[in-house]
């Protein structure tokens, strides 16, 4: 499992608020931006996001957790992981795991961390999951994505139309 989790590029993030409403959502980053602190504790860096901070704010209110990393491109499997979370200051967690991965990338500098004490972790079976391929890329590309930017039209904006009024 801690190989598995180690080369995980994205995981979905499940959360409920102190009354119970969920909110479900996906954190990216490069392969060990999850990290393994120990046998029974997870740990990944917040970064800036959308603002809306569901998230965090649910995790404050009540700490149950759920995380699924699906491994799409190579051994079609994933992982399930329901815990307890905690918000930790970067800073905070450096201290006692000084050797949590740096990024050069500004839009990609965690302002804190949410540590997991892992309660279950279980397989998900491949009998479903599609096998996807990448998409190659040359060394040195820019993907195109907006690290860091608080600029909405680059940060997907009104894709959906939500505040334009039109579903």
């Amino acid at each position: 499992m801690r190989e598995f989790v180690a080369r995980q590029e994205m995981f979905f993030l499940a959360t409920a608020d102190g009354r119970g409403e969920c909110d479900n959502t996906f954190r990216a980053g490069p392969p060990g931006f999850l990290q393994v602190l120990d046998d029974r504790t997870l740990a990944y860096p917040e970064y800036r996001g959308n603002g809306v901070l569901a998230s965090l704010g649910n995790i404050e209110e009540n700490p149950h957790v759920g995380i699924l990393m699906i491994d799409f491109f190579r051994d079609r499997i994933g992982l399930h992981v329901n815990g307890l979370a905690r918000v930790v200051d970067d800073a905070e967690l450096r201290a006692v795991h000084p050797g949590l991965p740096v990024d050069d990338v500004p839009g990609r500098r965690p302002v804190v961390w949410v540590e997991i004490a892992v309660e279950e972790a279980y397989i998900h079976c491949a009998k479903h999951i599609p096998h996807l391929r990448k998409v190659s890329r040359e060394p040195g590309r820019d993907d195109g994505r907006a690290w860091g930017t608080d600029d909405t039209r680059r940060k997907g904006g009104d894709f959906f139309g939500a505040a334009a009024g039109t579903p």
